[in-house]
């Protein structure tokens, strides 16, 4: 029962780090809180899920499709909302306000032409094999949800620490004055950070999807309430706090609706985050890296 619970809480875990990875590189890099991430989010799992009815296109490839679109929404969301509001010293708020918008317009948009009723990737789009190691019963699908979150982990920290881009995206994230002096195109740099931090939101979108096979066009609202929830707790800014409280988020749900019950599971894990936030405002890696990439 333990071990295919731990099972269960790393494959939700996963996709939770990975909302919120996307989420804590904008503002770590753009000092920007993105509320339309749950907008994204949910344009990668219906980009996946029309991929695959209208385009007959297998999983894989679905997936990818989903990465163009979610990348494009990314590059869009960068060049016609941050870039001006960047021009024109807009107050900080401001492009948070910004995104309020653009998640109601998306969400809007979605559910005018798809409908608000619930859609489901067709029975045999996914794959049905299942293992049974002993007592623990795992599906391929959830290896699968676990190898891609795992793998985009660690390829985004990989990038960060051992690429010139991502020792310029750490740069611009303490001081975007500073890395502009030493010769790094900020701008440009930042369209990048829009592009990678919706790529990893809408991929999340996909394994969500994925893993309850429900799609609705407000689908992102409550991964929203989640991923500013795991930031904070990780500390805003900071990557391996986001992957920490994604996966803490993921294990305290799935222990919640297996020893205690469906109907408790986000007050449970809530009720977690605020306790540990009682004891540590600063989040869990502290003031000191709240504003790192």
């Amino acid at each position: 029962m333990l071990a295919q619970q731990l099972v269960n809480a790393l494959s939700l875990g996963g996709v939770y780090a990975l909302f919120a990875l996307g989420f804590t590189l904008i503002f770590g890099v753009l000092d920007v809180i993105n509320l339309a991430h749950g907008a994204i989010f949910m344009l990668g799992a219906y980009a996946a899920l029309q991929a695959v009815l209208l385009l007959k296109l297998p999983l894989p490839a679905a997936i990818v499709v989903a990465i163009l679109v979610a990348a494009l929404a990314g590059l869009l969301l960068d060049r016609f909302i941050f870039a001006p509001l960047r021009a024109r010293n807009a107050p900080h708020l401001a492009p948070m306000i910004a995104t309020i918008g653009l998640a109601i317009s998306i969400n809007s948009a979605v559910q005018g032409i798809f409908g608000a009723e619930n859609l489901r990737f067709p029975v045999d789009a996914l794959p049905a094999e299942a293992f049974q190691m002993g007592t623990i019963r795992v599906t391929l699908i959830e290896l699968q949800i676990i190898f891609l979150s795992i793998l985009l982990m660690v390829a985004l920290l990989w990038g960060l620490k051992r690429t010139r881009v991502g020792v310029a995206l750490r740069a611009i994230a303490e001081s975007p004055k500073a890395a502009a002096l030493l010769g790094i195109d900020v701008e440009k740099l930042f369209g990048v950070t829009a592009v990678i931090a919706s790529i990893l939101g809408g991929v999340a979108g996909v394994l969500i999807a994925l893993y309850s096979n429900a799609l609705f066009p407000t689908m992102g609202q409550p991964m929203l309430h989640k991923g500013i929830a795991v930031v904070i707790l990780g500390g805003m800014g900071d990557i391996r706090g986001a992957m920490l409280g994604g996966l803490f988020l993921g294990f305290a749900e799935v222990f919640a609706v297996a020893y205690i019950g469906s109907t408790m599971r986000d007050a449970v894990a809530f009720g977690l985050l605020f306790a540990i936030l009682l004891l540590r405002p600063q989040g869990l890696f502290g003031q000191a890296a709240q504003r790192r990439a």
